[in-house]
């Protein structure tokens, strides 16, 4: 198991389905950092609560709104025009790169702040991403597969 929020996120992520599932509940307006510390917190049996969802949604917000989501539309908006421009394309990487390092300090962020909220042994614990994913995305598909994708990484992660 990883102990720390920026390796499990990548190790979860690069799982085959894990990937699509998130960039289709980012679509529905979840905050998929959210979500990957939230798999974080289920892995390591940290009971989930209002008070604690909304520790971290406090923290997220503001660093979402304010620095990761203008990277992501700055980035989106030069797709088209950076496929036949080279020097945009690799400013394009560059605003890329940007956005996945506001992304790690997001993660180590809510890493802190969860930190010591000790595990709960052995009970069975409330589910965070029904807590952590917007109303709006709560019925969709994407977060069943990411469930199961993230069960099955914890399954893999505990048999090893």
């Amino acid at each position: 198991m990883y102990t720390d929020l920026w390796n499990h996120a990548l190790a979860l992520y690069a799982r085959p389905g894990a990937e699509q599932a998130c960039l289709a509940l980012q679509a529905s307006g979840a905050d998929v950092c959210l979500l990957l510390c939230g798999t974080w917190l289920q892995t390591r049996g940290v009971a989930a609560d209002d008070e604690r969802v909304r520790a971290l949604r406090e923290l997220a917000e503001p660093w979402q709104r304010d620095v990761v989501v203008p990277l992501r539309h700055l980035r989106q908006q030069w797709r088209e025009a950076a496929a036949s421009d080279p020097q945009l394309l690799a400013l394009r990487e560059q605003v890329k790169g940007l956005e996945l390092q506001a992304e790690k300090a997001l993660l180590e962020r809510l890493q802190q702040r969860a930190q010591q909220w000790p595990a709960d042994a052995g009970e069975r614990t409330q589910d965070w991403l029904a807590l952590l994913v917007p109303e709006q995305a709560r019925s969709h598909d994407a977060l069943v597969r990411l469930r199961v994708v993230a069960t099955g990484f914890q399954e893999a992660e505990d048999g090893a």
